[in-house]
C-alpha cells in the first residue's frame, strides 16, 4: 500500500467571514480557483448552488498529458461559516480527503486547507507522487492562493506557505 501524504495551507484574507464563505461554498466558483491547465469542468447538473452534506459533484480534469479523467467528490461535512469537507468517491486517488476551514480573525478571515491523499499502485504510486503529483498539487494550491488574493485582496506581509508531508 502506498503512503498517505498531506498538504496544509493557511491564508489570511482581508474580508469578512460571510464574504469568504459565500465565495468558497459555491461549487460554481471551483473552476475560478483552479488553473486552466487542469482542464477542470463541472459535469454534474444537480450539484446545487451551495455546499451541503451529501452533495455529489462530478468533474472532468486533465492533469497530465491532456488525458481527461472523471472525478466525483462528495461533500461529507458542512458547518456553516466554519468548515466543509470533500471526499473523492471516484477518481485518480485511492484517498482524497480535503478539509476547508474558515475562522474569523481581527481584520479578516483565516482560511486553512488540509488535504490527505493516497495514490494507487503501491510503490509506483509513491514514485508518481514524488515525480508528478506533489508538484501538481503545489501548483494547484499556489494558484488558488494567488487567485484568492486577486478576488479578495492581499493580507499585508503574508507569504504563501504550503506544508507537504
Amino acid at each position: 500500500m502506498s503512503k498517505t501524504y498531506s498538504l496544509k495551507t493557511i491564508q489570511k484574507l482581508p474580508v469578512t467571514l460571510e464574504q469568504a464563505w459565500d465565495f468558497f461554498s459555491k461549487p460554481a466558483n471551483l473552476k475560478d480557483i483552479t488553473p486552466s491547465s487542469m482542464g477542470f469542468d463541472i459535469r454534474s447538473r444537480h450539484h446545487g448552488e451551495r455546499m451541503y452534506a451529501g452533495q455529489i459533484i462530478e468533474y472532468t480534469v486533465t492533469p497530465l498529458l491532456g488525458i481527461p479523467l472523471y472525478w466525483m467528490t462528495e461533500i461529507t461535512h458542512v458547518e456553516d461559516q466554519k468548515y466543509f469537507v470533500d471526499e473523492q468517491r471516484f477518481g485518480p486517488y485511492s484517498l482524497w480527503h480535503h478539509q476547508h476551514h474558515f475562522r474569523e480573525i481581527e481584520g479578516g478571515v483565516e482560511m486553512t486547507d488540509i488535504v490527505h491523499i493516497r495514490i494507487p499502485f503501491w510503490v509506483l504510486g509513491d514514485l508518481a507522487y514524488a515525480i508528478l503529483v506533489k508538484s501538481k498539487l503545489r501548483e494547484i494550491f499556489s494558484y488558488r492562493y494567488k487567485r484568492a488574493e486577486e478576488v479578495f485582496g492581499v493580507w499585508p506581509g503574508q507569504k504563501m506557505e504550503i506544508e507537504m508531508f
